[in-house]
């Protein structure tokens, strides 16, 4: 969040929040938080935030009660309680916002909460009525920052001033242009390191597609250009006339919103609203990715160590046809005119081991076969993964690992009790929606999903679709609740194909199978079933990606 993002809402925020009596404070995570109001008009909520990526101060909706009971937001619920919020201030072109509280308006302040949203040097502090830090989000200390380290009981110090001249509307078009061609740089460069408050987002929107370019080459009709944009951008904010665009040069702007096709819905804070949603979003995407690459790298090392306890017991099952020839080895030895005692030990030896590697059949196979089950049931759940287009589809993944993941992962081993039954974490919720014939159709997302619809849920007359020796969904077409089209198999089929492995492909193999055929295995992870017959269908995924564009959930009524 630039300064002129920062003054946008600042002047959106004041005739909002000012003066309001502080209520709440809650950390909903460890770089944010939030504070709850209650003025004449209501409650309100502002969002601080020290996260390097996305620093930023917004009004919001009302959060979540979340985090509460964090160190920091105790501290400033103590710091500020019976206190009003009255003041929110920015000097210059500075990132730092203080926010001022006091027993009424217009007594002397109390308390002051400061947030320097300046990247990864981005920080919270709640300061005493003499400025002196109370607590702080992040400890700064002496080898962290030799310019100003700063902690609980200092003397807060504002950051040091910032390099360039404050853009200013009375300076001239020459001393303007003079002060961006002083170095030979890029256009993009010179507008940063001329002028205080341009960060790279406003330099994008004032130079357009020019910002590589160099000073030097700029002629006279892009220099007035240029020339208009910045004097426009300057009037917008000195006359705090902000309206809040997309897309462009950066993501959003709030000076310059361009040509609108219809008039905003009425709103008395659209700015926060429309940022707050922005950060939500992004933010989210970025959490639900990280959330993802942890998750999958947990499911590759069992996945790695499942190939390799495979490939030992491989190696083992190789070496059984070589018992016959150390039986042979011993057979000759002993058949010798004189054995000597030493050949008698040697054939002793030989028959031992040939005995070992032949009892060793009937335990290798069993174990082989259980890795490659849970290796088949790690690759499923990495498609799932793959697929999971939100937390809770996320979180469906994560009810697997307790079944998948070995004891020294900290998640047990082995299918529980609980898992089998489905009691962990309440009934299962797999994917439901219609098809074109009004039956059911029900997408396991995760191995305990596909077993509850497969084998628990299942009732005479549904059907079962599963990607031909590919990992994915189990898909079920409750066929029990009336009698299905051909239209409804291949909506079926294609849902099968579209939530496998093969989902990229043109055309996928489909197996569909009456769900009375289909047979738990014993010992093996939840969702895992074979079935006897079946038919095959070559089913399309894209069909199944246009009907799942707004996918119709079933209302909570028509649940089994």
């Amino acid at each position: 969040m630039d300064v002129t993002s920062l003054r946008a809402v600042l002047a959106e925020m004041r005739p909002v929040v000012l003066p309001s009596r502080f209520e709440k404070a809650q950390q909903a995570d460890s770089h944010r938080l939030q504070l709850g109001l209650r003025s004449l008009q209501g409650s309100r909520w502002l969002e601080l935030s020290w996260l390097a990526e996305a620093p930023r101060l917004l009004l919001i909706d009302p959060p979540p009660r979340q985090g509460d009971g964090s160190t920091l937001a105790q501290q400033l619920q103590h710091g500020l309680r019976g206190l009003a919020l009255v003041s929110l201030e920015q000097q210059g072109w500075e990132r730092v916002v203080e926010l001022g509280f006091a027993r009424r308006p217009g007594e002397p302040l109390q308390r002051q909460l400061v947030l320097e949203a300046m990247g990864r040097h981005s920080n919270l502090f709640l300061l005493d009525g003499e400025r002196r830090v109370i607590a702080l989000a992040r400890q700064v200390r002496q080898d962290r920052s030799r310019l100003r380290p700063i902690g609980t009981g200092d003397a807060y110090v504002p950051p040091p001033p910032m390099a360039g001249e404050p853009p200013r509307l009375a300076e001239p078009f020459a001393s303007w242009q003079r002060r961006l061609t002083l170095l030979p740089q890029t256009l993009g460069e010179a507008l940063m390191g001329a002028y205080q408050g341009i960060g790279p987002a406003l330099a994008r929107q004032l130079a357009q597609e020019g910002l590589a370019r160099p000073v030097a080459s700029l002629q006279t009709e892009q220099w007035e250009r240029l020339w208009q944009r910045w004097r426009r951008w300057l009037e917008a904010v000195s006359e705090e006339r902000f309206q809040l665009g997309w897309g462009g040069p950066s993501d959003y702007r709030c000076w310059d919103p361009g040509p609108t096709d219809a008039p905003a819905p009425p709103d008395p804070w659209p700015i926060n609203r429309g940022l707050a949603g922005y950060y939500d979003e992004r933010l989210g995407r970025r959490a639900l990715e990280q959330r993802r690459t942890t998750l999958r790298q947990r499911l590759q090392h069992a996945a790695d160590r499942e190939r390799r306890n495979a490939d030992q017991q491989r190696a083992l099952l190789a070496a059984v046809p070589g018992s016959e020839g150390m039986q042979e080895q011993a057979d000759a030895l002993l058949s010798l005119p004189a054995p000597s005692r030493e050949q008698v030990e040697e054939a002793q030896r030989l028959y031992r081991k040939a005995r070992k590697l032949r009892r060793s059949l009937a335990a290798i196979t069993p174990r082989l076969e259980l890795h490659q089950q849970r290796l088949a049931a790690i690759e499923a759940s990495l498609t799932f993964l793959e697929q999971a287009e939100s937390a809770a589809q996320l979180t469906a993944v994560e009810e697997d690992l307790p079944a998948l993941l070995p004891a020294r992962d900290g998640q047990g081993s082995g299918p529980s009790r609980r898992t089998r039954r489905g009691s962990a974490g309440g009934a299962p919720t797999p994917l439901e929606l219609r098809s074109s014939g009004g039956l059911r159709l029900q997408v396991g997302r995760n191995h305990r999903q596909n077993e509850w619809i497969s084998l628990q849920q299942a009732r005479r007359g549904d059907l079962w679709f599963h990607a031909q020796e590919c990992p994915g969904s189990h898909v079920v077409l409750k066929g029990s609740e009336g009698s299905p089209t051909e239209e409804d198999l291949r909506e079926a089929a294609d849902l099968a194909a579209h939530f496998s492995r093969a989902r990229a492909n043109a055309r996928v193999p489909v197996v569909m199978v009456p769900t009375g055929d289909l047979q738990r295995i014993a010992g093996a992870g939840p969702g895992t079933v074979r079935h006897r017959g079946g038919e095959v269908l070559w089913a399309v995924p894209e069909r199944a990606s246009d009907r799942l564009a707004e996918p119709p959930r079933l209302p909570s009524s028509d649940q089994p």
